[in-house]
């Protein structure tokens, strides 16, 4: 299983924000697309994303990696675990979209939500995701709002090769700090 896939939900938590009055969401045992068209059916506007510029960071608090030497995987351990930050600029064209931020990518077969709740400025969710080249979990619980949120998340892979199976557990941050600066290079 690729390493990057392990790492693709964070991407779908940038910015995680609510507007408005907040929805409650609630599937089990459902795909990703079931999941984004609820989202959709709990109203116009009512789960949203508020544009502009959000600043974060993600931070790895436990890395089992198979096969990786012990110093390396303390190195890359101290790397992960001083934090990384990032900068996400949202666009309002993003928010009518909503660009599947919730839910990840709805065209994915290969994965099924054992539970997902949305519901009253807190996620909680755990994914499944089975493919050839192996299988995948991952769970994520937290607090949101319009202007922030702070999410927990655990991963395991587990390749059907002889790689082994890949643990983490992290937790991504961040808050909307105003406008969009408008260039590629400072959002």
């Amino acid at each position: 299983m690729r390493l990057a896939s392990v790492f693709v939900l964070p991407a779908f938590l940038l910015p995680l924000a609510a507007c408005g009055s907040q929805p409650t969401v609630s599937a089990t045992n459902a795909s990703t697309a079931e999941v984004q068209e609820q989202l959709a059916a709990a109203g116009d506007g009512a789960v949203t994303l508020e544009p502009g510029r959000w600043e974060g960071s993600m931070t790895m608090h436990e890395m089992d990696i198979p096969g990786v030497p012990a110093a390396v995987r303390e190195q890359m351990k101290a790397q992960a675990g001083a934090g990384r930050s990032f900068v996400n600029c949202v666009t309002p064209e993003d928010v009518k979209e909503q660009k599947a931020l919730f839910t990840g990518e709805n065209d994915d077969k290969s994965c099924t939500y054992d539970h997902f709740t949305l519901a009253g400025g807190r996620i909680d969710a755990a994914l499944r995701c089975n493919r050839p080249e192996g299988h995948m979990t991952m769970t994520m619980a937290g607090n949101y709002s319009p202007q922030s949120y702070k999410m927990d998340l655990t991963s395991k892979a587990e390749s059907t090769g002889a790689a082994g199976a890949l643990s983490m557990k992290m937790s991504v941050e961040a808050r909307r700090v105003g406008a969009c600066k408008g260039t590629p290079d400072e959002l």
